[in-house]
């Protein structure tokens, strides 16, 4: 029987960076801005700044998973928030490793939309039920998605700013 997850290597991730980059250039669209979203967007913004020549780059925290297929009932924008000045006018690319549901992508580009030029999503992963349909998709799947940053448990366990052994 085969395993019902889709695993992502870091090897295969700098391939699949590397093409959504292309997907992206090829468009022609050219981004002011990155707007990744902590933590799994950092990892692909990271890699599309380097590919598309970007170096401005911000970070919005936004939770929303609990666990592995345990989530809020809403995404929480977490602070710090990026400052709407900074936005303003700008050709925006928000990066995610995975569009899931949507929610936090939508959540995302609301934000965004009065404040910019041009919003565009660019994830790894894209699920078929997401609520948005991004630009850029480098694979669609209907998976759970082992990602190489967070498949292995925490080195410490973390409650707040407390450090449990």
């Amino acid at each position: 029987m085969s395993d019902p997850r889709e695993e992502l290597t870091w090897e295969l991730f700098g391939s699949a960076s590397r093409e959504l980059a292309e997907m992206v250039a090829a468009d022609g669209f050219e981004p002011d801005l990155l707007l990744s979203i902590a933590r799994g967007g950092l990892f692909v913004a990271g890699a599309l700044g380097y590919a598309l020549d970007v170096k401005n780059l911000h970070v919005m925290n936004v939770e929303f998973y609990t666990g592995v297929d345990q989530r809020l009932d809403l995404p929480v924008m977490l602070p710090p928030v990026p400052n709407a000045v900074d936005l303003q006018g700008a050709k925006v690319l928000v990066c995610d490793d995975v569009a899931d549901t949507g929610a936090t992508l939508k959540l995302v580009r609301d934000f965004c939309a009065d404040k910019v030029a041009d919003v565009r999503c660019a994830v790894v992963y894209e699920k078929p039920h997401s609520t948005v349909k991004c630009e850029y998709v480098w694979r669609h799947t209907d998976r759970w998605i082992n990602f190489p940053w967070s498949t292995l448990p925490p080195v410490v366990q973390r409650r707040g700013q407390v450090l449990e052994a």
